[in-house]
């Protein structure tokens, strides 16, 4: 099914992690990468046995970005607008498709995340890196601006001075960096990072997939609402929460004093 990303299913089936399997271009990005990475946050959102949902890479980068090769063998001297097309066709659906995933989405970045490397890591729901990788906005070296949802959650994750300074310079920052700025969510030691980061992913996978899921709609929806908007939909979700099978358990296990097993439902 896939020829670009390596799949490992871990807890049973409840955690799967697609690794970018190209160490050749270190991970870079084709259409058929982009094609099936959409595929694989699509179906690993709609399947009720997974509870978690991780993108890595494999070899020494997380993601160098496009690979130009295959973006510029789009140029067709009877087409138009050949970069957008790329831009609309295989990275916005991406970017949507891991926005509204019922699943959380989380990056595990192993190495040097670059250009639309780096926004793939940065869209995911949280980000996890080794303290050895760095992130570069690194598109305006080759007279481009950030895609990939850059240009919506730069500012929003920066600030106006930060998105435009990493933006305008394309400088490397380094995990611990981008961590103290609040870019991503933690960075371990490399020696450590495989352990710590299943670590996250197992607590991820064994809580309350729905209330992630209404708590990820909730945030995302923010940017847009009022307060009163927010305060509306918060109690719509909140209840749709209150109905579910992880709610009763969560309260039940409470009252009897035991750790709750929740199953996704």
């Amino acid at each position: 099914m896939y020829t670009q990303l390596e799949i490992e299913s871990h807890l049973d089936g409840k955690l799967l992690i697609a690794y970018l399997n190209d160490e050749k271009t270190f991970n870079s990005l084709n259409k058929t990468t982009l094609s099936e990475l959409r595929t694989f946050v699509h179906d690993g959102s709609r399947d009720e046995n997974v509870r978690c949902l991780a993108i890595s890479g494999r070899g020494k980068a997380f993601c160098s970005g496009q690979n130009l090769k295959d973006a510029m063998s789009f140029n067709d001297p009877d087409e138009e607008r050949v970069i957008q097309r790329i831009v609309i066709d295989y990275y916005n659906p991406l970017v949507k498709e891991i926005a509204q995933a019922r699943k959380p989405v989380i990056s595990l970045v192993n190495g040097p995340a670059v250009g639309a490397g780096a926004m793939l890591a940065l869209i995911c729901d949280f980000t996890l890196a080794t303290e050895s990788s760095y992130f570069s906005q690194a598109f305006v070296n080759i007279g481009l601006i950030p895609d990939t949802g850059g240009t919506y959650w730069l500012p929003k994750l920066l600030g106006r001075q930060q998105a435009n300074y990493l933006a305008f310079t394309g400088k490397k920052i380094t995990a611990t960096d981008a961590k103290k700025l609040g870019l991503i969510a933690d960075a371990f030691p490399d020696e450590n990072f495989v352990e710590s980061a299943m670590e996250v992913l197992t607590q991820i996978s064994n809580l309350p997939t729905k209330a992630i899921s209404l708590t990820k709609k909730a945030f995302n929806e923010s940017y847009d609402n009022t307060l009163s908007q927010q305060l509306d939909l918060e109690g719509i979700l909140q209840q749709t929460a209150a109905e579910s099978a992880d709610f009763m358990e969560g309260v039940s296990a409470f009252l009897e004093k035991r750790t709750p097993e929740y199953t996704g439902k």
